[in-house]
């Protein structure tokens, strides 16, 4: 009888070790509160750029608010992807945060071969929202998009639109406009908005798509005038600038956005705490002026609210890129 006891305790033993042995990283995230190491934040784009000065000014705010250091990697190449795939097949423990852009939804309609899946990636929050301004140079005497469009349909070889890079938003905005009001102008990409408004100065466009962020320090320029903003609102920094919408040209409202992301392994008690973390940062006061300052327009969202951008965004953008005939490779 006493052997018995003695065997049925050792096999309720054995079963909890093992019970135990499946258990273990359950057990060890519940005893290690996240975050207790440093977070990488990957920017899959250039330093010194907008993205990356977004980056810094929330990771530095980040990392006060968790107490753990949040360390900017920039990760730059193949349009973002190289990054992008980074946090796509990185462990879902939520160490390693993606902070990407609008190119995020494009580049599935507009690459034959992408490393990762949209759907490997899970959002977390919308930092901010850009828009494109409709841009000419004054001297073209052209002051509203009424006046623009009948003279580039009078004139069309006389005329042309800049954007700020093949296959970006601005590339892709131009296509639908040309579309929209049936016209036939050339598409003259440059390789960033900095270069793109040079040209523009300079007189070497006759129409620009640029973002709101790389028009900014230029909004107030004798040398140009403002014809319509792309984007659901109008810009803060521009309350008489009428929005496409508003100028009766629909299908411009999907605004360009920055947000960050994780591996969609990663539980959901870990995102909806980055998420809440986030968004308390981008609610204060100093956080909201600079990016404002950059042209930018703050959001701070939860994760759900992120994803039905998302969704929204990627339909619209595909729709474009069908209708336009637009690939990369």
């Amino acid at each position: 009888m006493q052997r018995y006891r003695r065997q049925s305790v050792l096999r309720i033993l054995a079963t909890a070790a093992i019970a135990a042995v499946g258990l273990g990283p359950s057990l060890a995230m519940a005893s290690d509160p996240y975050p207790n190491r440093p977070i990488r934040l990957v920017v899959p784009y250039p330093a010194g750029g907008g993205t990356d000065i977004i980056g810094r000014l929330v990771g530095a705010q980040l990392s006060q608010r968790l107490g753990q250091s949040v360390i900017v990697d920039n990760k730059p190449g193949a349009s973002g992807m190289l990054g992008n795939d980074i946090v796509a097949k990185a462990p879902g423990d939520g160490y390693t945060v993606l902070l990407g852009i609008t190119a995020l939804v494009q580049i599935p309609s507009l690459y034959q071969r992408v490393p990762y899946k949209l759907s490997d990636l899970t959002p977390v929050s919308q930092t901010a929202k850009s828009a494109d301004l409709i841009m000419v140079p004054r001297s073209s005497g052209i002051t509203t998009l009424q006046d623009f469009v009948a003279q580039a349909k009078a004139q069309p070889a006389k005329f042309n639109f800049g954007s700020y890079g093949n296959a970006t938003s601005s590339h892709l905005n131009g296509e639908q406009f040309k579309m929209k009001a049936g016209l036939d102008i050339t598409h003259v990409p440059y390789q960033g908005s900095g270069p793109e408004m040079t040209a523009l100065l300079g007189g070497q466009l006759a129409s620009a798509f640029v973002d709101a962020t790389g028009a900014y320090p230029h909004i107030r320029s004798e040398r140009i005038n403002i014809l319509a903003i792309t984007g659901q609102q109008r810009h803060p920094a521009l309350p008489d600038v009428k929005t496409m919408s508003e100028l009766g040209y629909s299908g411009f409202e999907a605004n360009g956005w920055f947000g960050f992301f994780l591996p969609s392994s990663t539980p959901k008690p870990i995102v909806d705490r980055l998420g809440s973390e986030l968004a308390a940062i981008i609610k204060q006061p100093d956080v909201q002026r600079r990016l404002l300052e950059m042209g930018l327009i703050p959001v701070g969202s939860t994760p759900e609210e992120f994803r039905a951008v998302l969704e929204r965004d990627a339909a619209h953008w595909k729709a474009i890129v069908d209708a336009a005939h637009i690939s990369v490779n």
